[in-house]
């Protein structure tokens, strides 16, 4: 198995062989209030389940919890490991260099706690690219050579594929532009939970029932949301021109409230002809970081490793 990974290309199509292999593939999403985790086995994820993250614990607790939750998943034989963490990651050495809301994880060598722990190869990454990802390999991003995956939730992330590759850039930092000057704060204060939150003092799901209610504040919040995104997109225009962007995280459920003020403003960028190419999609899939875990197994190289 690890011979057929070594050699294995970095791009590989959805129904590769290797997806289809009998040894299962385990991914885990590791976020400040839950780790979640799930079984890649015949193309279909399954046995997903999640613990409490311990996040004020120290660093050894965390990794204690989370080894026993990896060892959980022991009787289902699993030939490799792909964690997707929402922070800076060395990801060919493995280290995590930081992790949001989690203070005690700072510099943890991971890969080879895990590797000496279990024996088997361990990839990491950023969750954001592990979402970008999981939508080009499992997703509504299949076919496409070169996208951007944006999530919108809590914070803002993004991931980026380049003729069908995970482009990651150092300490898998590509694509931040959550923390790009905007207006009078960043990205991030206005294209994901935190505007709602800061200028109308109240939760996307809740300003989302009540605009579906024909709410006049809450349609004009969503309104004001969607050219805020837009300008987020135009951007990634000018920086990329992808041919297409995926939009997830939990506000793409709210979607059909901010997409027609989010189109009006993307049709002010310059370049008609690289918008008229430009493919704006929602994902499909719930569980797309622990999708985009598992494909970094199947994506890259087996990891070097190191014993102490």
């Amino acid at each position: 198995y690890l011979e057929q990974l070594s050699s294995t290309n970095l791009y590989l199509p959805f129904k590769s062989p290797i997806f289809r292999m009998e040894h299962a593939i385990l991914g885990l999403d590791i976020g400040g209030t839950s780790i979640k985790a799930g079984l890649l086995l015949g193309g279909q994820l399954q046995a997903i389940r999640s613990i409490p993250t311990p996040a004020l614990e120290s660093q050894e607790l965390i990794l204690e919890t989370l080894a026993a939750f990896i060892e959980s998943y022991l009787p289902q034989s699993f030939a490799g490991i792909g964690i997707g963490i929402p922070g800076l990651v060395d990801a060919q050495m493995g280290i995590v260099l930081g992790l949001a809301n989690i203070p005690s994880f700072q510099h943890v060598e991971l890969r080879d706690f895990l590797v000496n722990r279990f024996g088997k190869p361990v990839w990491i990454n950023n969750d954001a690219n592990c979402f970008a990802l999981g939508v080009h390999q499992f997703g509504i991003g299949q076919g496409f050579q070169n996208l951007v995956g944006i999530t919108l939730g809590t914070g803002v992330g993004a991931g980026i594929i380049i003729h069908g590759k995970l482009y990651s850039g150092v300490n898998s930092a590509a694509g931040e532009w959550c923390g790009t000057p905007y207006l009078d704060r960043t990205f991030e204060d206005y294209c994901s939970g935190k505007f709602f939150n800061r200028v109308y003092q109240s939760k996307p799901k809740t300003l989302a029932k009540l605009a579906q209610e024909g709410d006049p504040i809450a349609l004009q919040a969503f309104d004001e949301f969607g050219r805020h995104v837009g300008e987020l997109l135009k951007v990634i225009l000018f920086s990329l021109a992808p041919e297409a962007i995926v939009l997830g995280g939990s506000i793409r459920k709210t979607y059909p409230l901010f997409e027609k003020s989010m189109r009006a403003t993307l049709q002010t960028f310059p370049y008609t002809s690289v918008l008229a190419k430009l493919q704006v999609l929602v994902s499909d899939l719930d569980e797309t970081a622990i999708h985009g875990a598992v494909a970094l197994v199947n994506l890259q190289e087996e990891p070097a490793t190191q014993s102490h």
